[in-house]
């Protein structure tokens, strides 16, 4: 994990609602619902999204708070499942199975429902013995300070992980600009601003 370890990109947020006095015990409830489950069948690129803990991406039991609860700091994970099939190899077989049934039944072209149905039974064979592509990308909160910080960069990512957020904890993110530690550098402000920056209460958009 790259907050203890390693290089790290991110992107940081500051949580826009203030949390509730018993943020704790809803934090632990939130990650229980939300977690990740794998499910038993998962159609071509469907996404399967949920928490584990930051420790192992196979933990998904949220109810020991030393494993995700450091200090005033939460630290967990994002986990996206996906499946994909190679599809040249599942044009290939459908068009030799459908060379197969235009041969059986003496026809030229295979009607678009037997097409159909051919390459949907071959991609769900294929899917059933297909592991799923695995991404996890974990963050870290800081409950006091309303920042959380988010191991990607990716706009797709983000997304997901800014709408996991809401529909888990239901707080809101808001981006976090470098160009806002200019407060800390006034003498920089001016320069920026006359290349067409918006300079914004101190700071610069």
């Amino acid at each position: 994990m790259g907050f203890l370890k390693g290089r790290l990109n991110f992107r940081r947020y500051r949580v826009v609602d203030p949390l509730p006095d018993d943020f704790r015990d809803r934090f632990e409830q939130a990650f229980t619902e939300h977690a990740f489950r794998e499910k038993s069948v998962i159609s071509r690129g469907e996404e399967t999204m949920g928490w584990v803990r930051a420790d192992n991406l196979l933990e998904t039991d949220f109810s020991n708070r030393d494993r995700w609860l450091y200090t005033h700091y939460v630290m967990a994970g994002m986990r996206i499942d996906k499946k994909t099939l190679p599809m040249p190899l599942v044009r290939a077989m459908v068009e030799q199975r459908v060379a197969v049934w235009c041969e059986e039944n003496g026809r030229a072209r295979a009607p678009a429902s037997v097409r159909s149905d051919i390459r949907t039974n071959i991609e769900n064979d294929l899917l059933a013995r297909t592991l799923p592509t695995v991404k996890v990308v974990h963050f870290c909160w800081n409950l006091p300070e309303g920042w959380v910080l988010f191991e990607n960069t990716s706009e797709g990512m983000n997304d997901r992980f800014r709408t996991l957020v809401r529909n888990s904890f239901g707080v809101a993110l808001e981006a976090f600009s470098p160009l806002e530690f200019l407060t800390e550098t006034p003498e920089l402000v001016d320069p920026l601003a006359a290349a067409g920056m918006t300079v914004m209460g101190g700071g610069v958009r």
